[in-house]
C-alpha cells in the first residue's frame, strides 16, 4: 500500500489528558490504574478512570448526543490542536471529502444503564429524555464526531471488541485507496460502564490487582477508558523526518472460539504477516512490538507463540495495558498513538506491574524503558471471536 500520514494525533487515557502528560507518564513508567470507585460498582478490581469526564459539556446544538462516551470523545478531540487540524482539513479538502471511522465496544451503554434506574414504575417505560439512537447506539460516537466537525463524508463505527479501533485504520485506508475521501478521522472511544466491568468479571477475566501482562502470575485484565484519534492523509510532497506513517495493516479471523484465541495464535500470526507484507517489510525490520498483552493466561500465551514463531525471541516488545488498563474498543487507537510517540521520541516503553516474566513465554519483553532510535513498530489488537488486526507504523526519515 502507499503509506499514509498521521498528520495529527492525540490520546486521552488513564495516562493523562493529551500527548504531553501521556508521554511524561510513559517516560516515568507511571500508570493510571487505581482501586475501582466507578459509579456503584462493587468489585475488588482496578480501573483507569479519566478524571473530569462527567463535567464535560457538549455544545448545546449537540445535546442529544450527551452521554459519558461522547463527553470522553469531546474531551479527547479538544486536545493537542486536533480539532483545529480537522477544521483545517475540512477547509482544504471539503467537508464531504473527510471520513470518520471510530472504534468502540461500549459506546453509551452507561446511558442505558442510568435510564433503567429511572424506569416508570407503572408502565416500565424509559424516561422521556433517554435517546437510544444518539447516545447508546454504537454509531453514536461517529455521528457525534461528524456533527461536531460539521463533516458530511462517510462515517462508520467498527465494533469488533478489542480490535475495533485498530481496524478503523483499515477502513479508512480502503476509502482513501478507492478515492472516496481525501482524509479520515480515525480512532477509538470507550468509557467505563457497569456492563463491561460486571461482564468481564462474570467471565472470570478481571484481576483483583493491577493487571500484569506476561507475568508468570498474571490472572486477568484491568479495564480502562480512553479516547484516541488520528488524522490520516495521503503523503504530501515533503515531510519532516519525524513524521509518523501508517505502512501496513493486517486483518485476520481465528474463527476458533467466542472469547478465547486460537491456542497457538494462528490468527494473530496471520494478521502480523499480512501487515508486514503490506508494508513490504520483514520481521527483522521491526524495532518494537506493542503487544495486545491483556494479562489473561490464555491471551498472552497465544500471542507469545505467534510473535516468537514470526519474529523469534529478540524483537523488543511490551504491553502498555499495565499502564492504561485494557481500554477495549479504544485500545487499538490508544496503542497506535503510543507507537507514534515511541517513533517520534525514540523510546521503547517498558511494561508496568510485571514482576516475574513467565518463563514459558519466549519474548524479549521490556520491563524498563529503552531510549534508542525507532524506525518501525508493530501494534497488535486482538478481539473476541478472533477478530485480529496488526498495524505497522514508521518514521518518514
Amino acid at each position: 500500500m502507499s503509506p499514509l500520514w498521521l498528520s495529527h494525533y492525540t490520546a486521552t487515557s488513564g495516562l493523562g489528558i493529551g500527548l504531553q502528560p501521556s508521554l511524561a507518564a510513559l517516560r516515568q513508567q507511571r500508570g493510571g490504574l487505581l482501586p475501582c470507585t466507578f459509579d456503584t460498582v462493587d468489585l475488588p478490581t482496578f480501573t483507569a478512570e479519566i478524571p473530569g469526564v462527567d463535567g464535560v459539556q457538549l455544545p448545546a446544538p449537540l445535546a442529544r448526543f450527551d452521554c459519558r462516551n461522547n463527553r470522553l470523545a469531546l474531551l479527547g478531540l479538544r486536545q493537542d490542536g486536533f480539532s483545529e487540524a480537522v477544521a483545517a482539513a475540512a477547509h482544504k479538502y471539503g467537508a464531504q471529502r473527510i471520513g470518520v471511522f471510530i472504534g468502540t465496544s461500549t459506546s453509551g451503554i452507561l446511558q442505558t444503564e442510568l435510564a433503567y434506574r429511572r424506569l416508570d414504575p407503572a408502565s416500565g417505560a424509559f424516561p422521556a429524555d433517554f435517546v437510544y439512537a444518539s447516545t447508546h447506539n454504537t454509531f453514536s460516537v461517529a455521528d457525534f464526531t461528524r456533527h461536531y466537525f460539521g463533516l458530511s463524508g462517510p462515517a462508520a463505527v467498527v465494533s469488533s471488541a478489542c480490535s475495533s479501533s485498530a481496524k478503523v485504520f483499515a477502513s479508512a485506508r480502503r476509502m482513501l485507496a478507492a478515492g472516496l475521501i481525501d482524509a479520515a478521522v480515525v480512532g477509538g472511544v470507550d468509557s467505563l460502564c457497569l456492563t463491561t466491568l460486571y461482564g468481564f468479571n462474570s467471565l472470570g477475566l478481571i484481576s483483583t490487582r493491577p493487571c500484569r501482562p506476561f507475568d508468570a502470575g498474571r490472572d486477568g485484565i484491568s479495564i480502562g477508558e480512553a479516547a484516541a484519534f488520528a488524522l490520516l492523509e495521503r503523503l504530501p510532497e515533503s515531510l519532516d523526518k519525524n513524521a509518523v506513517l501508517l505502512l501496513g495493516v493486517g486483518e485476520s479471523s481465528d474463527a476458533h472460539h467466542m472469547s478465547s484465541p486460537h491456542p497457538d495464535g494462528l490468527g494473530a500470526r496471520m494478521a502480523m504477516q499480512a501487515a508486514l507484507k503490506m508494508a513490504g517489510l520483514g520481521p527483522d525490520d521491526i524495532d518494537y512490538i506493542n503487544l495486545h498483552g491483556t494479562a489473561t493466561p490464555s491471551n498472552d500465551a497465544a500471542e507469545a507463540k505467534a510473535v516468537s514463531a514470526l519474529f523469534g525471541a529478540s524483537t523488543p516488545c511490551s504491553s502498555t495495558k499495565g499502564a492504561t488498563g485494557h481500554t477495549l474498543g479504544a485500545a487499538g487507537g490508544l496503542e497506535a498513538v503510543v507507537c507514534a510517540l515511541a517513533l517520534r521520541h525514540g523510546f521503547l516503553p517498558g511494561g508496568l506491574n510485571t514482576q516475574q516474566l513467565d518463563p514459558a513465554l519466549h519474548l524479549n519483553y521490556l520491563l524498563e524503558n529503552r531510549e534508542q532510535p525507532v524506525s518501525r513498530v508493530l501494534s497488535n489488537s486482538f478481539g473476541f471471536g478472533g477478530t485480529n488486526c496488526s498495524l505497522v507504523f514508521g518514521r518518514a526519515g
